[in-house]
């Protein structure tokens, strides 16, 4: 990533999260930009977060009053915020599960650059981008990434446990066995 780049999508963040913070409602940095916060590589292309649908309209009026760009896309499970050109996911039904106090809670207050800020935690990180692989979308590679990068900080029999319903992730989590990035039980039936 470019580094001016990089700056103005650090930027973005920090004030997405200021505003998030200031409503008082609670969220949950999540994306490539969590997997940052635990030491994952840093995002590209946007800053995500997790809110409640029930909170939408008190976020998107407070990043209006912000001088955000909202966006509502046909998807029916994010709203989208531009700081500039800058792009702030606000997802509220990651994985086709809605985002619950229970999904919240089970973030962590992490640093994340100059802010503190409730970050999902790596194991349900690992989890939300092994329930994306489908028939339509199974490029493992971004997923490898995170597993390599954070391995020691993923509770893999959870991810197991979560994403049994898959079988993408299945195979996914055979792979990662095989490569050694998470222990033998994962990637077998025992």
């Amino acid at each position: 990533m470019k580094q001016a780049y990089a700056d103005e999508l650090l930027l973005t963040l920090k004030r997405a999260g200021s505003i998030l913070k200031a409503t008082g409602v609670p969220f949950a940095l999540a994306g490539s930009f969590a997997a940052y916060a635990h030491g994952g590589a840093s995002s590209d292309h946007d800053v995500d977060f997790l809110v409640r649908h029930q909170d939408l309209e008190t976020i998107v009026s407070a990043f209006t009053d912000a001088g955000f760009r909202i966006e509502h896309p046909p998807e029916d499970w994010l709203v989208k915020a531009y700081d500039g050109g800058q792009l702030v996911d606000l997802i509220y039904r990651p994985i086709e599960i809605p985002v619950s106090d229970e999904t919240l809670e089970q973030a962590s207050m992490m640093s994340v650059g100059p802010l503190s800020l409730p970050v999902l935690s790596a194991t349900q990180l690992m989890v939300h981008k092994l329930l994306t692989y489908d028939q339509h979308y199974c490029d493992f590679a971004p997923g490898l990434q995170m597993a390599r990068s954070l391995r020691e900080k993923i509770n893999w029999v959870q991810v197991r446990q979560d994403t049994k319903s898959s079988p993408y992730a299945a195979a996914f989590l055979v792979l990662v066995h095989h490569l050694g990035l998470a222990p033998e039980t994962v990637g077998t039936d025992g």
